[in-house]
């Protein structure tokens, strides 16, 4: 069936779910009126509740009743448009079925997930099927990690285009979060955290850098480069304070770990890797939160830092799981309007080439990361795949290989800044005085919004 056949250009699949309804918000106030959409999910009458309220550029929109579990209704309604959109999680417990309808239709695909052991299972399943029929399989088009995914490639560009050369250390330090993770989100890590502890080579691949590569064999080894023998008790200080999450840095920035970095890293890894290591071969990438100068800064950066740990721990074993349940947000829970009103992150991706020149690209929004800005990325995502001419590539792709520039485009005109400036010589370079040579899986540096 060619595209040009298909009943649909954009089905939306969880639309009655709390980010589903934000996205389909998001899609009546700006898709074009001739895009033909349709609401997906397992209640008629919840589909016809959601369409209702979103006025009437969406009456007209039409309303496909399917399960996640039956691989028939996923075939039928990969078959049905041009491109599927999700936001139905955990990936990783209803994902497949959809994933795989697509790779086999030739429809473009699009999710949220964050989720290392899902993006691996699609990647080894369905990725030779999706470049035979042309399908586009494009994860995490939300949060996670449409800013660290396009701000990386936007920087490798721009170095590219001013002839500077390939990209060496690289940081994402996120300099401002306000908003919250959705409760979809808190069950896909619970969903990761119980299949790890079961299975040892799943624990392998999310503690492996990366796990997520085409190609893990052409890349950095696991052991990495032997550490020079401590000579003295200076040497085995200063080896501690380098392994610590919280450090600080030369311009005087106290940075803590930033709760998706073991995900997001890894997907602009493989981005790097899809694109034949255009970023570098010596390409090296870590996220930060920072805290900021203020005394109180250290002690922030160390509360959050184990608070981190303590949720990370916690949800690994089944007492300190059933805990966490009772307090952590629950799939289809959210804020306010106002609240996500609120809402804004900035990120600021810094890099030295390989012939020393610095960049930093700024990627930021005014709208809460984990709801309403993560709805735009989605629903901009979905916009991208089924209208706009893109890199010509198919497969398990991520943002940045699958869409790139053009995307980018998309949200700078719903409000997004995504600039990159090459720096000053002169000042400080944080970036190269707190690289390490190791994987900063959880590592961040990003001014948090206390609230």
């Amino acid at each position: 069936m060619t595209a040009d056949a298909r009943t649909y250009d954009i089905v939306l699949f969880g639309a009655t779910g709390f980010v589903g309804k934000l996205t389909a918000g998001h899609l009546a106030k700006t898709a074009p009126p001739e895009v033909r959409i349709a609401l997906a999910g397992r209640s008629r009458d919840k589909l016809e509740s959601v369409r209702s309220g979103l006025g009437p550029e969406a009456a007209q929109w039409a309303i496909v009743v399917a399960d996640a579990g039956d691989d028939a209704a996923m075939a039928g309604l990969a078959a049905s448009t041009k491109v599927v959109v999700t936001t139905v999680g955990p990936y990783a417990k209803y994902g497949m079925p959809l994933v795989r309808a697509c790779a086999e239709a030739g429809t473009h695909y699009a999710d949220l997930t964050g989720e290392v052991l899902f993006v691996r299972r699609s990647a080894d399943g369905v990725d030779d099927l999706a470049r035979s029929s042309g399908a586009k399989v494009v994860h995490a088009c939300g949060f996670d990690s449409i800013p660290s995914d396009l701000g990386v490639l936007l920087t490798a560009e721009r170095a590219a285009a001013d002839g500077q050369g390939e990209l060496g250390q690289t940081v994402n330090y996120v300099r401002q979060l306000r908003g919250g993770f959705s409760g979809g989100t808190i069950d896909s890590m619970r969903t990761q955290a119980i299949e790890s502890a079961a299975n040892a080579s799943d624990r392998k691949i999310v503690a492996d850098p990366y796990g997520l590569s085409p190609d893990r064999g052409a890349e950095p080894s696991r052991g990495g480069s032997k550490r020079a023998k401590a000579s003295s008790p200076i040497d085995v200080l200063k080896g501690v304070a380098g392994a610590l999450p919280v450090r600080r840095t030369a311009d005087g920035h106290w940075t803590g770990p930033f709760v998706m970095a073991s995900f997001n890293t890894r997907i602009v890894r493989r981005s790097n890797a899809l694109l034949g290591h255009a970023y570098g071969r010596g390409f090296r990438y870590q996220e930060v939160m920072d805290f900021g100068t203020s005394v109180m800064a250290p002690a922030m950066a160390g509360a959050f830092t184990a608070g981190l740990l303590g949720v990370a721990g916690g949800m690994s074993f089944g007492p300190t799981r059933t805990i966490l349940d009772r307090v952590l947000p629950k799939p289809g829970e959210g804020p306010s309007v106002e609240a996500q009103g609120r809402g804004r992150f900035r990120m600021e991706i810094e890099s030295t080439t390989t012939t020393g020149a610095r960049y930093r690209t700024t990627v930021a929004a005014k709208a809460d990361p984990g709801y309403s800005g993560t709805a735009i990325m989605l629903g901009q995502s979905a916009l991208c795949l089924a209208l706009d001419t893109l890199p010509d590539r198919a497969g398990v792709l991520t943002p940045a290989t699958a869409m790139g520039d053009v995307l980018a485009e998309r949200l700078r005109i719903q409000g997004f800044t995504l600039t990159t400036e090459r720096l000053d010589p002169a000042e400080t370079d944080a970036t190269s005085a707190d690289a390490t040579t190791t994987d900063a899986t959880t590592a961040g540096d990003a001014r948090a919004d206390a609230s």
